[in-house]
């Protein structure tokens, strides 16, 4: 399996120099300078890559090229952004880049409540508490009808916890975009956005996905660049909006769309890992022709069943040794190398006071998750030789 790093560009405090030493070999990374909706140019796309080779590593995967919000809601004219995203990805192909991570969550990307959970043993970590996030819907944003979204226990939680928490802190954490996310909102724009989604419901948004897919899908196919779609994270409903990449069903309708190889998914366990109805391994094996990339992380489901952190890689509700077992197999099968990154990461021992890191993506965390995870590898492959 390929080892790869998150990477978000030349401020990120994380060097290619860093990553490097970590023992990864490939980068995963987007041009985040670049404005959502801008085509990626020839020639920005080679002034990155070359920076990324003159430090001795190949730039892999695209993650992500953002995906405009008028094509998740099929806007008059959201053709133009699709022709704009297509033509990204005819770049990529032209120069050698030949996988793109996506995502196709409606106007937030992946979602948390806390940046900085403490643990039993002081490390820190990214945490969604369903109360945290009640207390923003129901009592900061006050979104009519969000009461009926939430569990009557987390309602009665979160009314309890309203008067005495930060709204500014959670405000941030929530709308302020993380890592990769590339848009942020204040409270009116965020509730200016959500209103573009009324009457968008799962099978509205499906639809909205496949004509997006048929629309970009010949262009991939020609520069012999394949989609991996992100699963949502968390991969339930947000803000009474629709989720379409969370279940096993879900990938199933988007095998569906297009049989070609182009069409394929990102499969990242710690999203999928948050629903106790998600059998991964199982997931994995039956999509396993059309997965090209993986991010590996583990996460833990508490005890209300809807508020997760993120575990270390090797404990959490992923059967690690599992994945890794099943995606040995598919690269076998396919005679391919397949790329996976360790996603997130506990911030542990100096990455606790390492300044400009970007929220989730702490160096030593990861490295300690890649080191065990290229343990299980080494490990699994040694017993299969033998």
């Amino acid at each position: 399996m390929k080892q790869t790093w998150r990477w978000f560009g030349p401020n990120d405090a994380v060097t290619l120099a860093d990553i490097r030493q970590a023992g990864a070999t490939g980068i995963v990374t987007a041009l985040h300078h670049l404005p959502n909706g801008a085509v990626w140019s020839v020639d920005e796309i080679m002034a990155r890559k070359r920076l990324i080779e003159e430090a001795g590593l190949t730039w892999d995967v695209v993650e992500s090229i953002p995906i405009h919000e008028d094509i998740k809601t099929a806007a008059p004219g959201w053709q133009a952004h699709a022709d704009a995203w297509a033509q990204s990805v005819l770049n990529l192909g032209e120069c050698g880049i030949r996988t793109v991570c996506y995502n196709f969550m409606p106007v937030l990307d992946w979602t948390r409540t806390s940046l900085d959970h403490e643990l039993p043993d002081g490390a820190r970590c990214l945490r969604f508490d369903a109360a945290d996030f009640a207390v923003f819907d129901i009592h900061v944003l006050e979104r009519p009808g969000a009461d009926a979204d939430h569990p009557a226990e987390i309602v009665a939680e979160a009314a309890r916890r309203a008067p005495g928490i930060d709204r500014d802190a959670l405000t941030g954490t929530i709308l302020a975009g993380l890592p990769g996310s590339e848009e942020s909102y204040t409270l009116d724009q965020f509730r200016e956005r959500l209103a573009t989604y009324d009457g968008i419901d799962a099978a509205r948004l499906r639809e909205n996905l496949a004509a997006f897919l048929r629309h970009v899908l010949p262009a991939a196919k020609q520069a012999k660049v394949v989609l991996a779609i992100h699963p949502d994270d968390p991969p339930r409903p947000l803000f009474g909006l629709p989720r379409i990449v969370s279940t096993a069903a879900d990938m199933d309708f988007i095998a569906g769309i297009d049989e070609s190889h182009a069409n394929g998914f990102t499969f990242c366990t710690g999203s999928y890992g948050v629903r106790a109805d998600n059998d991964l391994p199982a997931m994995l094996a039956r999509h396993g022709d059309r997965v090209h990339f993986l991010h590996l992380r583990a996460t833990l489901r508490e005890e209300d069943g809807l508020s997760f952190h993120e575990a270390a890689h090797l404990e959490g509700d992923v059967d690690m040794v599992a994945i890794v077992s099943e995606a040995l197999s598919i690269q076998k099968a396919r005679g391919v190398e397949l790329p996976f990154r360790p996603d997130h990461g506990h911030q542990i021992l100096d990455d606790l006071t390492r300044q400009g890191g970007a929220p989730g993506y702490p160096a030593i965390g990861r490295l300690r998750g890649l080191a065990e995870i290229r343990g299980i590898i080494h490990a699994l492959s040694r017993n299969r030789a033998a």
